[in-house]
């Protein structure tokens, strides 16, 4: 049972993927429909992020009082109800509006379901978890696209999105007492299988080391958990800026059609979707710091590619690049947070990296929407390999604070 429930929770993480690739994808075709400008899309980013960060922040309460499976079911039915209302939209001012219910739901589920696979599953589900976002961050252009080169609107896309939400409501309605009985299960198989004694003292060092280091300065002073904040910041950033701008780069500075660069944009998507799928497995061989390591190497490859001024495809190689890169990346963070910061600070240590998460999608994409109003949207590469090669900087500052803290111990 506890199997076939898991299909149940990556279905719930595709629908977390959906909307969050449609925006960018549609934005090229949807700023002429509704009078705005081009930067205007950082606006509606902003509030969505807002959102997440606000609910991802009271997410572990809300746990506490109704439940993981109450919260998804929730969140859902609120992400189907502001994509209709997409879908319908006249002004921007009701893009604005239905963004809040939008970011609210996004942030609640992803909060609860990391939530739940950490604390039931084993390590390499994280990856798969993301994955299956990433599927339904694919899917998101590939329906756009299909729908402005068939219907030539926007607005089509978008409603088929709120129908296969609606769709996920009904499954997680049915399903509902499901989440308490699997959770039951993993904790009677956990208190059958203890610590082995070698994995014991090792929890009660780290416990003792960072509960004497959180009482006297803080959990934030815990050494590394700073440069971790800003690699969580400048990951969702880049990620939320390739997929907000990255079809109004390739129509507005190299002239590829609208749906053109929908279905290149969910091509990158596609790239970080297989590349967590197969990091799922090289995670049972290869630890998460060469993992995050590598894959930043080769997002940034993919960067300088799509800097260079050449064919239009390897623009597209370096979109794909650049996705296959940041694969590894998010969810290795998150499974380092108990190994790196201690058991005993990493429930509240994953809301602080999830809300910084957030508020990179907030202000960082926005910020490139400025300035590519004030000067030009063909600075996207610049902008794009410039947090690359800062995110690399913080989570190798990160590798050389946690050694030094090692070497000295």
């Amino acid at each position: 049972m506890a199997t076939w429930f898991l299909i149940i929770i990556y279905m719930a993480f595709i629908s977390l993927g959906l909307p969050d690739s449609l925006l960018g994808s549609a934005w090229p075709v949807m700023y002429p429909d509704l009078h705005a400008s081009l930067g205007s899309a950082g606006i509606i980013a902003m509030v969505i992020a807002a959102g997440t960060i606000v609910s991802s922040l009271f997410s572990g309460r809300l746990i506490a009082m109704i439940g993981t499976g109450k919260i998804t079911l929730i969140s859902c039915l609120m992400t189907a109800a502001a994509l209709f209302g997409f879908s319908a939209a006249p002004s921007m001012l009701w893009l604005i509006l239905l963004a809040i219910p939008l970011g609210l739901g996004a942030g609640a589920v992803d909060a609860a379901l990391n939530h739940y696979v950490a604390a039931n599953y084993q390590a390499h589900h994280m990856n798969w978890l993301h994955c299956f976002w990433g599927v339904g961050a694919t899917m998101g252009p590939i329906i756009m696209s299909y729908s402005i080169a068939t219907n030539d609107s926007w607005r089509s896309g978008y409603l088929t999105v709120a129908g296969i939400q609606l769709g996920l409501v009904i499954i997680l309605l049915i399903t509902l007492p499901l989440w308490s009985k699997v959770a039951a299960i993993h904790a009677r198989e956990q208190a059958e299988s203890p610590l082995s004694s070698a994995e014991q003292n090792d929890n009660l060092e780290q416990h003792k080391d960072s509960t004497t280091k959180k009482n006297r300065n803080g959990i934030l002073s815990l050494h590394g958990i700073k440069p971790t904040l800003a690699a969580f910041l400048l990951y969702c950033g880049v990620e939320m800026t390739v997929g907000l701008w990255g079809a109004s780069y390739l129509v507005g500075a190299r002239g590829i059609s609208a749906q053109t660069a929908a279905a290149w944009v969910s091509l990158y998507y596609g790239g970080i979707t297989v590349g967590r799928f197969i990091t799922g497995f090289i995670t049972l061989r290869v630890g998460n710091t060469m993992l995050i390591r590598c894959g930043q190497l080769i997002s940034i490859v993919g960067g300088i590619i799509l800097l260079l001024p050449m064919a239009d495809g390897l623009a597209l190689a370096g979109l794909i690049l650049i996705g296959l890169g940041l694969a590894p990346i998010y969810p290795g963070l998150l499974h380092e947070t108990p190994t790196r910061f201690g058991k005993s600070n990493s429930a509240k240590l994953m809301g602080y990296q999830m809300a910084v998460a957030y508020t990179g999608t907030t202000f960082l994409p926005p910020l490139f929407g400025l300035l590519a109003t004030r000067t030009s949207v063909g600075m996207f590469p610049w902008v794009v390999l410039i947090f690359l090669v800062l995110m690399l900087y913080s989570a190798e500052r990160v590798n050389r604070i946690l050694s030094y803290r090692k070497g000295r111990n």
